[in-house]
């Protein structure tokens, strides 16, 4: 490292993610699933989120779809062209389909979601070739410390419920 490089880049991918996993953080300690979000326009934070699906009793209170409502309130515009989202689980096909309707520049998230995921991991609609858009995908950001909160929150909820009577 050269005397005149910062110690931290806080225009960073890794720096914006780390704030998207505080969110996690605070969603881990308020018992929803651990997924944090902030959307980011030049170079700044303008919305932050975290799953609050449990304490809203609202299947759509993913972290990206409340980050969405704040980012457009933010910009007074239902477009986000100029806006990158950073979040630390792959979006699901609900939240895939409100980035692209947004118009989302970029999309960096942490951990892929095989299973379910919408941007490459089961399917990839931020990159479907019919959709009026596409977003641009970074993953794998933080991927250790993405994956790790969430493996860890669902091990905790493994272990908390009882098992099935034989």
């Amino acid at each position: 490292m050269t005397n005149n490089e910062p110690i931290i880049d806080l225009r960073s991918d890794q720096h914006f993610m780390g704030q998207a996993m505080r969110l996690a953080q605070r969603a881990y300690h308020e018992e929803e699933v651990p997924i944090g979000a902030v959307i980011v326009r030049d170079q700044q934070i303008i919305a932050r989120a975290y799953n609050q699906v449990e304490t809203l009793k609202d299947a759509t209170a993913h972290a990206e779809m409340l980050a969405l409502t704040q980012a457009q309130s933010v910009v007074e515009d239902w477009r986000l062209t100029d806006c990158d989202l950073y979040v630390t689980k792959e979006p699901c096909p609900m939240c895939a389909g409100a980035l692209v309707h947004c118009r989302l520049r970029r999309v960096i998230f942490g951990c892929s979601d095989p299973k379910g995921g919408a941007a490459g991991g089961l399917l990839n609609l931020l990159q479907h070739p019919s959709l009026n858009h596409a977003c641009q995908i970074t993953e794998g950001v933080l991927l250790d410390e993405c994956a790790g909160i969430l493996q860890s929150f669902f091990r905790e909820r493994r272990q908390a419920s009882p098992s099935p009577p034989l």
